[in-house]
C-alpha cells in the first residue's frame, strides 16, 4: 500500500504523536504505589542522564567563537527571556475568565523557557538564513536558560502557587550538576557522543517520554485532569496562537529596524519565537513535582503549533529567496547547513 505523506507545510511531528500516546498510556494505566515510586526514581535518573548528555554534546569552543555576532544573540536572548515573560505576565488578566490558574501557570512557565536548537536550525536552513548564527543563538539560549529559567520561574511563578523555593535546589542537583559534569568531560567524551548521536538521541527521547509518563500518571492519580475542559483547552490554544503571532511579528520588525541583513533576520525570527520542549519537560518535572502534568500541557501544545506555523513561514521565505536570486540572475541559494529533526 502506498504510504500517505503529510503535506510539507503541515508537519505533525512524529515525536509529538508518541508523546500523546504516552499521555494516553498514563491515562489508562497510571503508575500507582510501589510502581509509581520506581517510575519516579527512574525518571530522576533519566533527567540527570539527559542533562549530562546535553553538557557533553555542547562545544564550549564553538559557543565562544560565536560571540562575535553578539548583537544578533542579544536580540534573541531579549526576545526569549524578556519579551516572552512580559507577555506571559500580561496574560494574567485572562484568569479566571479565559484560563484557569493552573493553565496560566503552565503558560507562564512556557514563557521563561529557553529557545530551541534543532528546529531553529532546521527552519533557518529551509528559509536560506544564517544557520551558523542559529546554532550559536540556540546554544546560548540553552546555556543561559540553565540558570535563568529556574530564577525566572522562582520570581514569576511563586505567586501563582506552582513553584516552591526548593525547586531551585532541585534544579541544581538534578539538572545543573549533571550538565556541568558533562561540560567538564566534553573534551574527552565529546567526540564519542557526536559519533553516536543517533543512539544517544534515542536515549534523549526515551528519557523525556519517561518524564511525561511519570508526570501525567501522578496527575491522573491526584485527579487534576478533571480541572481541564475542552472549552478551556480551546481557549488556551487561542491564547498561544496570539502569543506566537506577536513574537513572530515583533522579532521580524525589530530585526529589520536594527539593520540586520535578510539571513540574520531569518535566524532571529526562528530562534526568538520558539520554546524548547526538550528542556522544558524535564525542568517542569523537577520544579513542579506532582503538578507537572498540567504545567507541561501548554508547552506541548505550543511546541506543535510553532512547528506548523514556522514550517509555513520557512517554505514561503525559501521560495522568496529563490525568486529574488533568479531575478538578480544568480543561482538559487541553498541552505547553509543540514536540516535537523524538529523535536526540540
Amino acid at each position: 500500500m502506498r504510504r500517505i505523506a503529510m503535506p510539507s507545510w503541515l508537519p505533525v511531528d512524529p515525536y509529538i504523536l508518541v508523546l500523546v500516546s504516552t499521555v494516553g498510556l498514563a491515562a489508562l494505566l497510571p503508575a500507582r504505589g510501589p510502581a509509581a515510586t520506581g517510575v519516579g526514581a527512574a525518571s530522576s535518573i533519566a533527567i540527570g542522564l539527559l542533562f549530562f548528555l546535553y553538557g557533553a554534546r555542547l562545544s564550549t569552543r564553538e559557543a565562544v567563537k560565536g560571540l562575535a555576532h553578539w548583537r544578533l544573540h542579544l536580540t534573541v536572548v531579549l526576545s526569549t527571556f524578556l519579551l516572552f515573560p512580559l507577555l506571559g505576565l500580561a496574560a494574567r488578566g485572562l484568569v479566571p475568565w479565559v484560563l484557569t490558574p493552573q493553565l496560566y501557570t503552565g503558560l507562564l512557565y512556557l514563557c521563561v523557557l529557553p529557545s530551541t536548537i534543532q528546529s531553529s536550525i532546521a527552519f533557518t536552513s529551509i528559509a536560506k538564513g544564517n544557520v551558523s548564527a542559529a546554532i550559536c543563538a540556540g546554544t546560548y539560549s540553552s546555556l543561559i536558560g540553565m540558570v535563568l529559567t529556574p530564577l525566572l520561574a522562582g520570581a514569576l511563578l511563586h505567586s501563582s502557587g506552582g513553584f516552591s523555593a526548593g525547586g531551585l535546589l532541585d534544579i541544581c542537583r538534578q539538572l545543573l550538576l549533571p550538565f556541568v559534569a558533562g561540560q567538564l568531560l566534553q573534551r574527552w567524551i565529546g567526540a564519542f557522543v557526536t559519533r553516536h548521536k543517533k543512539v544517544l538521541g534515542l536515549v534523549d527521547r526515551g528519557s523525556i517520554l519517561l518524564v511525561v509518563y511519570t508526570a501525567f500518571s501522578e496527575g491522573m492519580v491526584r485527579g487534576i485532569w478533571h480541572q481541564v475542559t475542552a472549552v478551556r483547552l480551546l481557549a488556551l490554544l487561542g491564547v498561544e496562537a496570539v502569543l506566537l503571532a506577536v513574537l513572530l511579528t515583533v522579532t521580524s520588525i525589530a530585526a529589520r529596524r536594527m539593520g540586520f541583513g535578510r539571513q540574520d533576520r531569518v535566524a532571529i525570527v526562528f530562534c526568538g519565537s520558539k520554546k524548547s520542549l526538550a528542556n522544558g519537560l524535564p525542568m517542569a518535572s523537577v520544579l513542579f513535582g506532582g503538578q507537572a502534568g498540567l504545567m507541561i500541557l501548554p508547552l506541548m501544545l505550543f511546541h506543535q503549533m510553532q512547528l506548523m506555523v514556522c514550517a509555513v513561514i520557512a517554505k514561503r521565505w525559501s521560495h522568496q529567496a529563490a525568486a529574488q536570486a533568479t531575478a538578480d540572475g544568480q543561482p538559487a541559494p541553498v541552505g547553509a547547513g543540514p536540516t535537523a529533526p524538529l523535536n526540540a
